[in-house]
């Protein structure tokens, strides 16, 4: 007992001593960046009606799941999310590639009435995302925890806060070019199809289609497909 018990604590000694002297764990990946306040706030109100519990979003390295799904998930990819959308069961499909795969026209649909556009589906109506008006008042106070927490928002990012969000939910604004540079690969349009207000259904519809956007998997990695 008393060999298998220093065994274990010299293994366990050459597991956590290194992870002292490393300033990161995570590898990084080219394309990765914060998510711009308005997809915060999307971020926040799938958190708040609880998708996570029915779409995970951590693809694992296996061939089903990569051939379905897409290229499996990086660690990088999760960086700036607190906490992590990995998601303990799937109701319904993983969402770590859903960025651009629908259409906004889709996602509205699909929130309005779900079996609309997925006739199995048993997911509930959040039609009343699309009649709520986003408060985004202090979204400059959650961008400043998040950056505490290591997010690397800069003065200017908070300071713009409220603008960006107005920004980003007007199509052609002029202000998108300015935003794209600090939020690369930024999609800058009405996502609700009311451009008169800004609801959380833009919010939201912003935030699902950035997942899985950020990233090139073909400079990294053309083993996407395992076999």
């Amino acid at each position: 007992m008393i060999g298998i018990l220093i065994v274990i604590a010299i293994g366990g000694l050459v597991e956590i001593v290194p992870l002292f002297y490393l300033k990161n764990t995570i590898e990084k990946v080219d394309g990765m960046r914060p998510y711009t306040p308005l997809e915060l706030a999307g971020r926040d109100i799938y958190v708040r009606e609880g998708c996570y519990l029915c779409h995970s979003q951590m693809i694992r390295p296996l061939r089903d799941e990569v051939e379905r799904y897409g290229h499996y998930s990086l660690a990088a990819e999760s960086m700036y999310d607190r906490p992590f959308q990995w998601g303990s069961k799937r109701t319904g499909p993983d969402l770590a590639r859903v960025g651009a795969k629908y259409s906004d026209d889709w996602h509205r649909d699909h929130l309005r009435e779900p079996r609309s556009v997925v006739p199995g589906s048993v997911m509930p109506a959040y039609g009343f995302l699309e009649e709520t008006d986003l408060d985004y008042a202090h979204i400059a106070e959650h961008m400043k925890v998040q950056a505490a927490l290591g997010v690397p928002y800069s003065k200017d990012d908070i300071d713009n806060a409220r603008k960006d969000v107005v920004t980003q939910t007007t199509t052609d604004s002029p202000d998108a070019a300015e935003l794209a540079k600090r939020y690369p690969k930024v999609n800058a349009r009405d996502f609700d199809g009311n451009p008169k207000r800004i609801t959380e259904a833009d919010a939201l519809i912003a935030y699902l289609q950035v997942l899985g956007t950020f990233v090139d998997f073909k400079l990294y990695d053309d083993k996407a497909n395992i076999r």
